[in-house]
Parts: structure tokens; C-alpha cells; sequence
């Protein structure tokens, strides 16, 4: 018996339905079969039995899930239809819209009706689309609508736009775009059960949260003010959470700031939780600071006395210190930008400069560049670049007698200085852009570092250099004054450093003053930590943690002992406070390597030292910086945009607050949220 093997068969006609997509036409013989090229199902292919019975079975094809039956359908009506009509005749479907033309007709952004030639089986169901193996969910892809607008800071309006509708109908036929206004009320709706889940977190949060405050600008020079928790979790990551974003009267004095910012304490309940604040202006705010402290300390007392309350942050401390060289150095910066201008005006006196440059020796690959005045990185790159070429500078007046901006010899000096005073600045601005989630121990040493070249430039014979290295010294001292304990304790409590970086800084920085300031340092460690041990706070922790892990095993034995842990714990008090910290102090320090996470240290030394790493979580999760790193570089503060800062103050703390929450940033928090994987419009029924 032969064995007639299946080959394609001979197209006599071509086969116009799209259905043939998804199938094989083969020849057996002298029949014709359909085999879908999904689950490989032999179906007859004869011209005679039509498309309708392969269109029953891609409704049912399991293997096929992943492809939308609607459009396929569609596609040939639409075909169909639109052959006789003007936008047919240019071959213009549904998903090939001009957006050049002047107006666009409403049926084009209307998809056509599904109508299968087939018996379906009606079921009443409510907003919920079958279509075969798959279903179509309107209320969840109207509330993704909303989280992308959300997260991503699009405008409200988006779902009104002409071009956002096309995709959204060609992309889901069914999906039903609400306007703005519903939008708007989706969005409130999702801050709301967001803002709640911020609120369990920080409420079960068993240490303290510390505080960040920024100011905000707007272009129609209105302002704001965003409050923001900064917490280390029970395991241990650390987290930043938007509280508050508030718009303020332009007429606010310091009364009405610390009323604003004591009423998000009440509202969020975590006054009786707070560690530190702070604050981005490192000369500012006195006043309200005193009164939030206050305030603060009627309900409870401020830990070492409110000492360790008051922190400055230190990019705009490096920011107040640039700007305090530039307005020095301004007409010096100024004859080095037009020097570099003239030299860039023609392209044959670019020419002739670089003709001298390889004559006098100079063989950088750096260009010549141009600053942008608002971002005073670029102007340190601008005096680096003009400081290379010096010498061709010099040379260039004997070349060219239309160039009268050279600089003297003094001249170039102060700016050879002057590029190295910036290159300090833009070393320690870039550790502290440069860490996403940075604790507070990181910022010691750089601190440090500028302290001891802020002393050595003091003493610098040049009258000028001097006068501006004292002037950016007088500002540092200020933020000096207010965050240097709170950096030396928490640089203590790095396991690689404890006392001995101190005592490392303290002696260049001192002299033979460091002594003293070593003892006020550990005294203050020492004090902040016998008020940790004092606590009834850290008793109740450590006994709640204990009970859990007793309960099980020991049952009602548990009750019984409750007041003998108690008890333990009070008549051996004294015992540890010595042996927690000073173990801890006279172990030795843990070897320096590239891969170590000071969080992930203490996490697992917790049980070691139970109430010093207490006192680490608290000190390492205050918010040494509160500026973005867009504008760390900047000579202006954050501004909000346009759009933000024309709608309502409700609806705008909404959006911002809900950017925050809803962003995902998987390596820095390890979060597993209902969000953070992606949640396909259409999902298989089960």
C-alpha cells in the first residue's frame, strides 16, 4: 500500500480571509485539510466548507490565548466595509489613522461591533467580555489607567486627547476611556487605600521615623512644602515616604510653617515617633524649629534634649558654599567665559588657537567649552578646560589684536585655585547624588575631609583666595555647629570605623583640642544610649518579640511570666547598659571591603546587641540630604511644572504623594507589591 504523504497544496485562488492566518492549508490525496498552526488540529480545508467552522475553533483554541479573536474578526468587515468608502479606497484601517489630516471622522475611533456567524451562548455578565479563553476586565484597566497616570506624572487631561484614544481602541476595542474628571476621581480613590498602607507601616513601625522637609517653587512663583518619612523597616531597608505636599501662602512666616508641619504630625499620629528633622536651608528656620520642639517635648521628651532634632541638609550646604565662591569669583568667571567665547566665535580663530596650542606644547584632549550659567558644574568644567589652555591663552594677544579679555598671571592663579576649591566640592556633591538610599554614616568622612581643606585654604598668603575660603568656611561652620555629633555618632555606630575614624579626623582637624572633643562625642553616645536602655519603649519591643516566639511553645506559662521578664529586665539593667555598648566598642572593627551593607550588618548582629541596634536603626535613617539629585547641581531649587501647579492643592498632593508610593524600585526596597509585576489586560479564565 503506498503512503501518499501531505504536501501544501496548490493555491488555485487566493485566500482572502484572515482566519487563514492561523492556518496550514495541506492536500491529502484529493482532500484538502486546515491544520492550525496553534495546536496542530487537522480541520477540513476545502473551498466548498468555508471559513466559519475554523472561526468556531480558533474561539476555543487554548493554545492560542495570547491573541485577540476580536480583532481578526474585525479586521475583514473592516476591510470590507471601508473598500467602498474614501478612506478604503487609500487602504487607511483602523490602525492606520493619518494624524497629519485636518479632522479625523468619529466612526475611525469607534471600533466596529463584534458579530461572530456562529450560535454563542449569551451570558449576563457585568463589565466582563469573553472572548473564548479569555476575559477582559474593565474596572481593573480603568484603575491601571489610573496608576500609570499616577506614577509616571502624566497629565489628567491625557485621556481626552484624540491620539490617546486611537491607541487605547486599537490596542482593546472594548476598553471604555473615561474622562478626565472619572480619572481624576480613580486616582483619589487609589491615594486614599495608598495613604493608608503608608499609615499601617509607619503606625507598626516598632523604632522612630525621621523627618525631611523641602521647599518647592513654581513658575508663577507660588510655594510648597513636601514633608517626608525617612524609616528604617524591621528589615532594615531603609524607606522614604511622601507625607505631605503643601501649598503655602506667599505671605507664610516661620508661625505658619510650624503650625503647618505640626498639624501632618497630629494627622499622621507620629509625634510621639519622631527622631530628627530636617531641613534644607542650614541658616534658616529657627524660629519654627524652636517651636515644633516645643511643641514636641509637651507630649514627650526629645531624645539627649532635642540635641540631635536639628539637622541641615548638606547638598544645599555644598550648594550655599558654590554660590559663595561664584558671587567671590564673578568677574573672574565672567573674563574666563568671554575669553572662551571669543576664541569659539569664528572657526578660523578656533583654528589659529589650536595652531598655538601645539606650539607652546599642549596636547589635552579637552576642548574648550562653554558654561551653562545655572549649573555651576558646568562652569567648574569651564575653568578646568580655560586653565589647560593657558598658555596658549597668553600667546593668543600677539596672534590676534582684537583679543582684549586675557586674564593676568594673578588672574590665572585664582582660577587654577579656584578649580580646585569646585573639584572638592564636586567630589563630595557626587558621593552624595551618586547613593540612591544612603544612610548617615557614609557622610562623615566626606565632611571631614572638607573641614581639614577648608582650614588649609584659610591660610592661604593670597588676600583674595583667603577672603573667599574664610567666606565659604563661615558657612560651613554653621552646619558644623548642628549635624557633627549626629555624623560622629553615626559613624560610630559603623562596625569598620567605631571611635577610631573620630579620633582619626578630631586629631587633623583639632589639634590638640581633639582630646576634649573626642570625650564630648563619646559622652554624647554614651547618653543617647542609656536613654535607649531607659526607654520602656525598648522593653516593650524586645518583650512583644519575645512573647511571640513563646507563645507557641510554652503557652500560658507565657502570662504567668510576664512580670518575672520585667522584673529580669530592671534588676539587670545596669549590667546592660555596660556590656551592650562597650562590647560592642572594644570588639574589633570589621574589615573594610567593597561589598559590605552596614544594614545588613546589623540585622544580623540584632541579637548581640539588642539595644544598640535599636539605637543604629534610628541614627542610621535620618535623611542627611533632602535635595533631588536633578538639582544638586543647579543654582535654583526644585520647581514644580506647569501642570501640577495648576490644579487643585487636594488633587495635586494626591498625584505627588501617590507618585511616591506607587513608584517601584525593586533593587533598593525588595518590595513585593500587587503592582510591581505587570497585570496584563487580559488574563485566562480559569
Amino acid at each position: 500500500m503506498e503512503i501518499v504523504s501531505e504536501v501544501p497544496a496548490k493555491k488555485t485562488k487566493r485566500l482572502t480571509s484572515v482566519v487563514w492566518n492561523h492556518f496550514e492549508r495541506v492536500r491529502k490525496a484529493d482532500a484538502q485539510y486546515a491544520i492550525c498552526i496553534h495546536c496542530k488540529k487537522k480541520l477540513s480545508g476545502s473551498s466548498n466548507s468555508g471559513t466559519t467552522h475554523l472561526r468556531n475553533h480558533l474561539l476555543r483554541c487554548l493554545k492560542r490565548s495570547n491573541y485577540d479573536v476580536s480583532q481578526i474578526l474585525s479586521a475583514k468587515r473592516k476591510r470590507k466595509e471601508t473598500s467602498q468608502s474614501p478612506i478604503g479606497q487609500s487602504n487607511l484601517g483602523l490602525t492606520s489613522i493619518n494624524y497629519d489630516d485636518g479632522k479625523i471622522k468619529d466612526e475611525i475611533l469607534i471600533p466596529m461591533p463584534l458579530k461572530i456567524e456562529m450560535e454563542q451562548k449569551k451570558e449576563d455578565i457585568n463589565q466582563t467580555i469573553n472572548l473564548g479563553s479569555v476575559k477582559f476586565d474593565q474596572e481593573r484597566s480603568r484603575l491601571d489607567l489610573a496608576r500609570m497616570i499616577m506614577l509616571h506624572g502624566y497629565p489628567l487631561a491625557m485621556v481626552d486627547h484624540v491620539g490617546f484614544k486611537i491607541f487605547v481602541k486599537n490596542l482593546q476595542p472594548m476598553f471604555e476611556v473615561n474622562n478626565n474628571g472619572s480619572v481624576e476621581i480613580d486616582c483619589m480613590a487609589i491615594y486614599e487605600k495608598e495613604k493608608q498602607k503608608v499609615y499601617d507601616a509607619i503606625h507598626y513601625l516598632h523604632g522612630r521615623i525621621s523627618l525631611s522637609l523641602d521647599m518647592w517653587g513654581s513658575p508663577e512663583s507660588s510655594e510648597y512644602i513636601s514633608l517626608t518619612a525617612n524609616f528604617i523597616d524591621e528589615d532594615w531597608r531603609l524607606q522614604k515616604k511622601m507625607l505631605n505636599f503643601i501649598s503655602l501662602d506667599p505671605s507664610h512666616t516661620d508661625d505658619v510653617l510650624s503650625e503647618v508641619i505640626i498639624k501632618s504630625l497630629t494627622d499622621w499620629t507620629i509625634d510621639r515617633k519622631l527622631f530628627s528633622m530636617t531641613f534644607d536651608d542650614c541658616s534658616a528656620y529657627e524660629i519654627m524649629v524652636f517651636k515644633i520642639k516645643d511643641w514636641l517635648s509637651q507630649n514627650r521628651p526629645l531624645l539627649k534634649g532635642g540635641e540631635l532634632f536639628d539637622v541641615r541638609c548638606v547638598t544645599h550646604l555644598l550648594k550655599s558654599i558654590v554660590q559663595e565662591v561664584m558671587e567671590s569669583c564673578r568677574d573672574l568667571i565672567h573674563k574666563i567665559r568671554e575669553c572662551i567665547r571669543h576664541v569659539k566665535s569664528t572657526q578660523a580663530l578656533l583654528a589659529k588657537f589650536n595652531e598655538i596650542s601645539v606650539q607652546v606644547g599642549i596636547s589635552s584632549g579637552r576642548r574648550l567649552i562653554l558654561d551653562c550659567p545655572m549649573q555651576w558644574n558646568s562652569t567648574y568644567m569651564m575653568i578646568v578646560s580655560a586653565v589647560e589652555y593657558r598658555a596658549a591663552f597668553c600667546l593668543l594677544q600677539e596672534h590676534d589684536h582684537s583679543y582684549s579679555k586675557t586674564l593676568t598671571e594673578t588672574e590665572w592663579e585664582w582660577a587654577c585655585s579656584i578649580s580646585g576649591y569646585l573639584k572638592v566640592l564636586l567630589e563630595f556633591t557626587n558621593v552624595v547624588v551618586g547613593n540612591k538610599y544612603p544612610t548617615t554614616n557614609i557622610f562623615f568622612p566626606e565632611i571631614c575631609d572638607l573641614h581639614i581643606q577648608l582650614n588649609e585654604w584659610c591660610k592661604t598668603p593670597d588676600d583674595f583666595l583667603s577672603s573667599v575660603a574664610l567666606k565659604m568656611k563661615l558657612k560651613f561652620d554653621t552646619y558644623w555647629s548642628k549635624c557633627s555629633l549626629v555624623l560622629a555618632i553615626a559613624t560610630i555606630l559603623d562596625p569598620r570605623f567605631k571611635m577610631k575614624l573620630v579620633e582619626y579626623y578630631f586629631k587633623q582637624i583639632y589639634g590638640s583640642a581633639a582630646s576634649d572633643q573626642i570625650k564630648e562625642v563619646s559622652a554624647g553616645l554614651r547618653e543617647l544610649f542609656n536613654e535607649y536602655s531607659m526607654s520602656p519603649s525598648s522593653f516593650d519591643q524586645d518583650s512583644n518579640l519575645l512573647g511571640g516566639s513563646l507563645s507557641s511553645s510554652s503557652g500560658g506559662s507565657r502570662d504567668k511570666l510576664k512580670g518575672f521578664d520585667k522584673f529580669l529586665f530592671e534588676t539587670s539593667q545596669s549590667q546592660n547598659i555596660s556590656s551592650d555598648l562597650d562590647k560592642y566598642l572594644e570588639e574589633l572593627v570589621f574589615p573594610r571591603n567593597g561589598d559590605f551593607s552596614i544594614l545588613n550588618w546589623w540585622k544580623v548582629h540584632t541579637p548581640r546587641y539588642p539595644i544598640l541596634s535599636m539605637m543604629a536603626r534610628d541614627v542610621l535613617g535620618i535623611p542627611v540630604s533632602t535635595l533631588a539629585p536633578e538639582v544638586a547641581f543647579s543654582n535654583s531649587g526644585r520647581v514644580l511644572d506647569q501642570y501640577h501647579s495648576s490644579i487643585s492643592p487636594d488633587t495635586r498632593e494626591a498625584l505627588l504623594c501617590g507618585q511616591d508610593w506607587l513608584r517601584i524600585e525593586p533593587e533598593a526596597t525588595n518590595l513585593t507589591l500587587s503592582y510591581s509585576s505587570p497585570m496584563p489586560l487580559a488574563v485566562e479564565t480559569s
